[in-house]
Formats: C-alpha cells, sequence, structure tokens
C-alpha cells in the first residue's frame, strides 16, 4: 500500500470514530426518558450501556487499525 493511500485510510479510521460517537449521542438522545411518554429510566439505561460498549469496542478497534495504517504510511513495517 502506498504511504498516502495509507495515510489516509488512517484518518478514514479515525473519522469512523467520530461517526460512531456523534450516532451513539443521537441514540442517547433519542431514548431519553420523558414525563409525556416513550422509554422508561431502566430501559433507557439498559439502552446507553449496550449501545455504549459496542461503539467502545468498535472504536478502540479502529483506533488500532489507524495506528498501524499511519504506521505504515511513515515506513514501519510491524508483524502482527
Amino acid at each position: 500500500m502506498p504511504p498516502q493511500l495509507a495515510k489516509l485510510a488512517g484518518l478514514g479510521a479515525l473519522g469512523a470514530v467520530g461517526f460512531f460517537v456523534a450516532l451513539f449521542a443521537l441514540i442517547a438522545y433519542a431514548s431519553i426518558p420523558r414525563t409525556t411518554g416513550g422509554i422508561d429510566r431502566t430501559t433507557a439505561a439498559v439502552t446507553w450501556i449496550s449501545i455504549g460498549v459496542v461503539v467502545l469496542l468498535v472504536g478502540a478497534f479502529h483506533v488500532v487499525i489507524a495506528r498501524r495504517l499511519f504506521d505504515l504510511g511513515r515506513g514501519i513495517r510491524s508483524e502482527p
């Protein structure tokens, strides 16, 4: 992979992390308990925790991939 493309792919992986965080914020806002009806507090907490864990794990994976791509862009080859 050319170094320029590796750097661009690394930035794309970090951009995906930002997208996942924004998506989590949207889901968290949509599941806020309201007095006029909708989801209750317990279900909202379960939603926040379950989506938060998934976003955390997928985000961590993308950060690791981005770091390896940035290393590849700098010419540092690392074996798995």
